[in-house]
């Protein structure tokens, strides 16, 4: 994948979708920066083998986190959020959000971890290891497209509530498998 560099971060990031977390730091170095363009909440929560810090460039956006005493953080530009190694997170663009990542530059432990809407309860985690030079936008659809395909997976145990399929078009993501 193209790295872009961050000199013009807010032109760059038009170009974006929805959760690209497209790398813009020269391969060598670590932390890498990611950067995305976010308008739709994001379909599940992330977490990361390590620590992450989320920074807000422009926009307005909320930080949801599960299984930690803290729920959520609004965010407005200029702040940042650090998230604990393992912390399932989620992001919610109240209004157009650029924003970029601080992770770890060699390939790692994701999650994603779908939760109920109505009782909050967790329905269904996928585990993978993300090289970043694999689009994280293939992954995340990669993962939606499961989720959607289990009815199990959606069901709550919790309430009995079936959570809808994820949107991939509405994401902007791509809707058919991509050879890597």
């Amino acid at each position: 994948m193209a790295r872009r560099r961050m000199v013009q971060a807010f032109q760059a990031a038009k170009e974006l979708g929805n959760y690209a977390d497209v790398p813009v730091m020269p391969v060598d170095v670590d932390p890498q920066i990611t950067l995305s363009r976010n308008t739709e909440k994001q379909p599940f929560f992330l977490a990361f083998e390590e620590d992450t810090v989320i920074a807000l460039m422009s926009g307005k956006a909320t930080v949801r986190l599960r299984d930690t005493n803290v729920n959520s953080w609004s965010m407005a530009p200029g702040d940042h959020v650090y998230v604990p190694a393992g912390t399932p997170h989620l992001l919610e663009p109240i209004e157009e959000s650029v924003l970029i990542r601080y992770i770890g530059n060699e390939p790692a432990y994701r999650a994603a971890v779908f939760a109920c809407d109505t009782c909050g309860s967790e329905l269904h985690r996928l585990e993978w290891q993300q090289d970043l030079e694999v689009e994280a936008t293939a992954i995340y659809a990669e993962v939606a497209r499961r989720f959607n395909a289990d009815s199990t997976a959606r069901a709550c145990s919790t309430c009995g509530t079936t959570a809808d399929e994820v949107s991939l078009e509405r994401l902007g993501w791509p809707t058919e498998v991509t050879a890597h």
